[in-house]
């Protein structure tokens, strides 16, 4: 708390039921912060923000020195980040205008942003292969696709990936279960696909589900809803809060594809628990390959059997991955699909981290020689 707090204790409180723990407190007293007080992001509007903290909701804005000190975009406040903040000018000041920071009169001003438990993110959209982070401090990853026309498992893989390598715990929710011409065979599918995920399927036309749903919230614990326009997450909002809160809309009848009615990250606090509603996302770009081993758990174990530590599952002798695919164990779609995510987070690293660069080139460069030498020895200089 900002040592001008005057009662730390019910501060901390009023907090709490928005996530706020010992372990951030721990980070917040590192700051050595005279003057701020924690608070929360719960929107983001571009260059504005929206926080929560003690004393109630405001606007917000960076400080100047956090702009510029920012490297990277993940640098900057996220939607469920906890952060340090100056009072602003109260509501009932008459103070008119803006300060340096460009931030209006009434807002309060971020000046820290503090260490992140877990960050859901993608690679942001264009080519400097950057990370954006969709929601901060989440503890459970809801992964939303709708059991309509539009499911597909190959982009569910992808949202599990991510949900691991966010730090978080992943769970599958199959939406709109009344459409379901299959139900019980989605849900097999969808276990195969994810071992080890919780998979609920849920319908709130006629309720099922929702029950389990509900269970898995609670007060102080951050869920955020993630998955592609059309899954059904803002309807889920709304059931959850049992009133409409996000708006909804019908999806294309001709291929069951959604439009987007979420236009931004907001953070809402009901009597369940927090939730973290997210935008449809059309790129998914995997950021390292941190989250790829938990989603394809099936592959990693056959690995465990594979003659070389570092098999790569193609002409290795006593490869247990290549032999599962001879004998049908493992199928060539989902293999597929685990080697274009391997490669895919190999890339992202590799344009990110200049040591990771500088190993991938001297690896290519350690083969070419090799194969020059083996060239040599076998043609000699005639070849």
């Amino acid at each position: 708390m900002s040592v001008h707090d005057p009662d730390p204790f019910s501060a901390l409180t009023a907090l709490a039921a928005w996530g706020w723990s010992p372990v951030f407190q721990a980070a917040f007293d590192t700051l050595d912060a005279p003057g701020l007080s924690p608070a929360r992001v719960t929107r983001q509007h571009r260059d504005r923000y929206e926080v929560v903290a003690a004393v109630g909701s405001r606007s917000a804005a960076v400080s100047g020195r956090l702009r510029h000190e920012a490297r990277t975009e993940a640098d900057f406040p996220a939607v469920g980040d906890w952060v340090a903040v100056d009072g602003g000018h109260g509501p009932d000041s008459d103070r008119a205008g803006s300060d340096e920071t460009g931030s209006e009169a009434g807002a309060a001003v971020i000046h820290r942003v503090l260490p992140r438990r877990s960050a859901f993110s993608r690679v942001a959209a264009g080519r400097t292969n950057s990370e954006q982070v969709i929601a901060a401090n989440v503890d459970v990853v809801f992964v939303v696709t709708s059991l309509n026309r539009d499911f597909n498992v190959r982009r569910m893989e992808r949202y599990v990936a991510l949900g691991w390598e966010s730090g978080a715990q992943p769970v599958i929710i199959l939406s709109k279960a009344d459409l379901a011409d299959d139900l019980d065979g989605s849900i097999l599918t969808t276990e195969a696909t994810a071992p080890g995920v919780d998979v609920l399927a849920v319908s709130v036309v006629d309720g099922t589900g929702m029950d389990g749903l509900r269970s898995m919230m609670a007060p102080g614990r951050t869920v955020a809803l993630v998955g592609s326009s059309g899954a059904g997450k803002s309807t889920l909002v709304n059931a959850l809060a049992g009133q409409d809160l996000m708006a909804t809309a019908e999806v294309r009848l001709d291929d069951s594809r959604g439009r987007h009615t979420t236009s931004g990250r907001h953070l809402l606090l009901l009597e369940t628990g927090l939730i973290l509603d997210t935008p449809g996302l059309r790129e998914l770009g995997l950021l390292d390959g941190d989250g790829i081993e938990n989603s394809f758990v099936d592959i990693a174990e056959l690995a465990m059997g594979c003659r070389f530590s570092d098999c790569g599952h193609g002409a290795e002798p006593d490869c247990a991955v290549t032999a599962a695919l001879a004998e049908g164990g493992l199928e060539r779609d989902r293999f597929d699909a685990y080697e274009k995510l391997v490669r895919e987070a190999r890339y992202a690293e590799r344009k990110t981290d200049a040591l990771a660069r500088l190993a991938e080139r001297r690896r290519w460069r350690n083969i070419s020689r090799s194969v020059g030498v083996h060239m040599q020895l076998k043609y000699g200089d005639d070849r």
